[in-house]
C-alpha cells in the first residue's frame, strides 16, 4: 500500500499557496516556513490527513499575530498592573506612536536641514508646561534609569546618605540599594526601619557625602510608631552642607489630585526644595515607560552632559507618547482613578443582567507602587470561581481577580465600549 505521507504538499508547492502570498503583508518568510513545516510535521505524525496540510496551513496563517502580546481586558481593578504593561496609553499617544514609527524630525532642523540638538524638546517643554515648578527636564528609558543617572552623575566616588526605612525592594527582586552600588557611590544609611530623624541625616555628613537621597517607598506602608524627614527639612540640611537633594517618588504623580490625598506628587517635592525629582512616565502619569527627571536647570544640565545620559536616553517613540500623555486630554489611568462609583454599579449591574452573577462591593486599587493600600470604591460582578481559567484562554482574553473562592469581574480598568465584548467572553466562558 502506498504511504499516504507522498501526498504530503511539498514546501515550494505550499509557499505557492494564495494564502501565503496574502499572508506575506503580515508575517515574514521565517515565520511562515515555520507554519508550513508544522503543518506538515502533522500530517507525517498521522494527526491529519495530507489534503488537510494546506487548509490547515490557511487557518494557522490567518491566526498567527507578528507579535506575540496578546491584549488583555483588565477586569482586576487594579489600575496600573505591572504583570499587563502598567499604564494603558491614551489614544492621544497612541496616535503620536503610529506618527512616530516612520522617519520625523527628532534631531533634524527642517530649516536649516542640519542636525539639531533640540531632541526632546517637545516631551521637555509638555512637562515644565504641567510642572511649573520645574527648571528643566531630561527623559530616559525607565524609572530605574533615572535614579542610576542622578546618583551616577551627582555622587559616583562618593557617598548618598538614605534612611534604613526607604531601601525598597520592588517587583521582580529588583533592589534600590543594589542598584545604587553599581554608580560607584557608596550608601550612608541612617536611622531604623521604621523612624528616621533630621539629626541622623546631619550626624551622618562626611567628607565623602556627595548627595541626600529621599525615596518614596511605594508599594508598601510602615505604620505605627514611625518618623520620617519631610523635603522641607531636608532641604535645610542640604543647604547647611552644600548637598544636592535628589528625590525619587516613582509614581509620577505630577500635581496633588484630592483622590490621593496622601500620595507625594513632582509639583510639591520641588517647591518644598528638591534638586531633582524622579518619577515613571507609565505609573499614575499614565504614559509610556520612561525615566523622567525634573528639577533645577544647573541639576538637569549636570545629568544632560554626563556620558551616562546617552546610554539611556529614550528614543522617539517614548518621547512621542510621553509628549501627547501630558499635552493631551484625559488618560486611561485618570479615567479609571476618578471614575464615578454610580456609573460603575450601573455597568456592572447591566452585565449581571446580561451573564448573570451578583453584584457586590469591591475596592479597586492604583497599583505599580502607587497609592499602596489605598482603596477606590466600586463594584465588581461576583461569578464562580471556576470561570477564570476559560476567561483568560478566552478571545478576547479577561483577567479577572481570583479573590475568596470567587471569580471577580470589576470594570474600572475596562472602556465602556468594551462591556459588549466582556459580556460575549462571560458568555462563552460559561458554555465552554
Amino acid at each position: 500500500m502506498e504511504d499516504p505521507r507522498r501526498r504530503i504538499p511539498r514546501t515550494d508547492d505550499l509557499l505557492r499557496l494564495p494564502a501565503v502570498t496574502a499572508a506575506r503583508t503580515r508575517l515574514g518568510e521565517t515565520r511562515i516556513r515555520e507554519l508550513v513545516r508544522a503543518a506538515q510535521a502533522r500530517a507525517r505524525a498521522g494527526e491529519i490527513a495530507p489534503e488537510q496540510v494546506a487548509p490547515e496551513l490557511a487557518a494557522a496563517l490567518d491566526t498567527t499575530r507578528p507579535v506575540s502580546l496578546t491584549p488583555v481586558l483588565n477586569a482586576t481593578g487594579v489600575i496600573v498592573h505591572t504583570n499587563l504593561g502598567r499604564a494603558p496609553l491614551s489614544d492621544a499617544a497612541r496616535r503620536a506612536l503610529s506618527d512616530a514609527a516612520g522617519y520625523v524630525d527628532v534631531e533634524l532642523d527642517l530649516t536649516t536641514g542640519l542636525r539639531s540638538g533640540t531632541r526632546g524638546a517637545g516631551a521637555r517643554a509638555a512637562l515644565l508646561a504641567a510642572v511649573p515648578a520645574a527648571g528643566d527636564a531630561l527623559v530616559v528609558g525607565n524609572g530605574a534609569a533615572a535614579l542610576l543617572l542622578a546618583t551616577t552623575a551627582l555622587a559616583a566616588g562618593g557617598e548618598v546618605i538614605i534612611s534604613r526605612g526607604e531601601l525598597i525592594e520592588i517587583g521582580a527582586g529588583f533592589r534600590l540599594p543594589e542598584l545604587i552600588e553599581t554608580t560607584g557611590a557608596g550608601l550612608r544609611e541612617i536611622g531604623a526601619t521604621n523612624r528616621t530623624h533630621p539629626a541622623d541625616y546631619s550626624a551622618a555628613v562626611t567628607a565623602r557625602t556627595r548627595a541626600i537621597l529621599k525615596v518614596h517607598p511605594s508599594n508598601y506602608l510602615v505604620s505605627g510608631f514611625t518618623a520620617s524627614v519631610g523635603v522641607p527639612e531636608l532641604r535645610r540640611i542640604a543647604d547647611e552642607h552644600g548637598l544636592p537633594l535628589i528625590v525619587d517618588l516613582g509614581s509620577g504623580l505630577l500635581r496633588p489630585d484630592p483622590v490621593l490625598p496622601d500620595e507625594p506628587d513632582i509639583d510639591t517635592a520641588l517647591r518644598a526644595g528638591a534638586d531633582v525629582v524622579i518619577a515613571s512616565g507609565d505609573k499614575l502619569l499614565g504614559g509610556p515607560q520612561a525615566g523622567i527627571l525634573l528639577g533645577t536647570p544647573e541639576i538637569i544640565t549636570t545629568l544632560k552632559k554626563h556620558p551616562l545620559a546617552r546610554a539611556l536616553r529614550a528614543d522617539k517613540l517614548t518621547l512621542a507618547a510621553l509628549e501627547a500623555t501630558v499635552s493631551g486630554a484625559s488618560t486611561p489611568v485618570q479615567q479609571a482613578l476618578h471614575l464615578d462609583p454610580e456609573h460603575l454599579r450601573d455597568r456592572t449591574e447591566q452585565l449581571a443582567a446580561e451573564v448573570g452573577g451578583d453584584v457586590v462591593a469591591h475596592d479597586g486599587r492604583v497599583g505599580g507602587g502607587g497609592a499602596p493600600e489605598h482603596p477606590l470604591p466600586g463594584w465588581a460582578l461576583r461569578l464562580p470561581t471556576e470561570l477564570a481559567p476559560a476567561l483568560r484562554a478566552g478571545d478576547p482574553v479577561v483577567l479577572p481577580r481570583v479573590h475568596q473562592g470567587a471569580c471577580l469581574i470589576d470594570l474600572r480598568c475596562i472602556p465602556a465600549a468594551a462591556d459588549g465584548q466582556l459580556a460575549t467572553a462571560i458568555t462563552r466562558a460559561q458554555e465552554a
